[in-house]
């Protein structure tokens, strides 16, 4: 149920976005979230897309530097304090979060997260543990 995320770093300049943007719209990927973190020196982009080894393959091809790191959908109901409650599970089981955005619309009427973990495998378990479970890749449209 792992996803691969892109995390591309950034120069903290005009445009840089945009060429991102560019390359990946000529091959025809899709965007299905992403992230922005930044600092005063730099930026990192990080982005779920539907076919990830051909992202970072023409991105790296442009001279972007990235990496991909293994993450973790949830699809969480579309109700206040569902995101608490699956947070609540993650915080029993001492499970700190990295860092987490959220996909682009909903999946079946939800809300779905991202989740960066330290052991992914971890998460899922504990997700299906308490009847959360993660979804794959097919379900968010990722080849």
């Amino acid at each position: 149920m792992t996803i691969h995320q892109i995390s591309v770093f950034l120069e903290n300049r005009a445009g840089q976005l945009a060429e991102i943007a560019a390359v990946l719209a000529e091959r025809n990927i899709n965007l299905r979230a992403i992230h922005i973190a930044e600092t005063s020196d730099y930026g990192v982009l990080r982005m779920i897309v539907d076919r990830s080894q051909e992202a970072a393959s023409v991105l790296l091809e442009h001279g972007f530097i990235l990496s991909m790191t293994p993450v973790l959908a949830v699809v969480v109901p579309d109700e206040p304090g569902a995101l608490a409650r699956v947070l609540g599970v993650l915080a029993k089981e001492q499970i700190d979060v990295e860092y987490m955005y959220s996909v682009f619309g909903l999946v079946s009427d939800r809300a779905c997260m991202i989740f960066r973990v330290a052991d992914v495998d971890r998460l899922s378990a504990v997700l299906t543990a308490n009847h959360m479970t993660p979804v794959a890749g097919d379900v968010l449209g990722i080849h």
